[in-house]
């Protein structure tokens, strides 16, 4: 993202209270070789300190760099909002949200339910065949 690009956005989070900074101070392109000037331009030492010097600098202790860079658990923080909250989403509401986050291609769809067919079942008994079979057939 280009700095011009940036500077607009920021332009248009700003409150509408503020106002813009006045002309002189903004920094722009005098025109299309400005830019490689500017890289070529060497900046001149600054008389302040020498950076090459140990004399000045803080030293930073490890530990705490460590414990600044750890990441932080917020899973019973996150829980307990969760949890605060008594309000649930309609069936169809939760349906519809679960739709639209899932993609179109057939790996992404669920598998469709199939019903499980039930063992078909006799309702006679050993008894009722026998007891036909000595009827048509005559054994006794």
């Amino acid at each position: 993202m280009s700095a011009a690009l940036l500077r607009r956005g920021l332009e248009l989070l700003e409150p509408p209270g503020r106002a813009k900074a006045p002309p002189g101070l903004q920094r722009g392109r005098a025109g299309p070789r400005a830019a490689g000037a500017a890289r070529r331009r060497k900046r001149a030492p600054e008389p302040g300190r020498n950076k090459a010097t140990v004399k000045g600098r803080v030293v930073k202790s490890a530990i705490e760099e460590y414990h600044k860079k750890k990441p932080v658990n917020h899973l019973r923080e996150n829980l307990q909002y969760m949890l605060k909250g008594q309000r649930v989403a309609d069936k169809a509401v939760t349906e519809q949200v679960l739709a639209q986050n899932r993609g179109r291609k057939s790996k992404d769809q669920p598998p469709e339910k199939t019903e499980k067919k039930k063992p078909e079942g006799t309702v006679f008994t050993e008894e009722d065949f026998r007891k036909f079979e000595r009827e048509y057939f005559g054994i006794p």
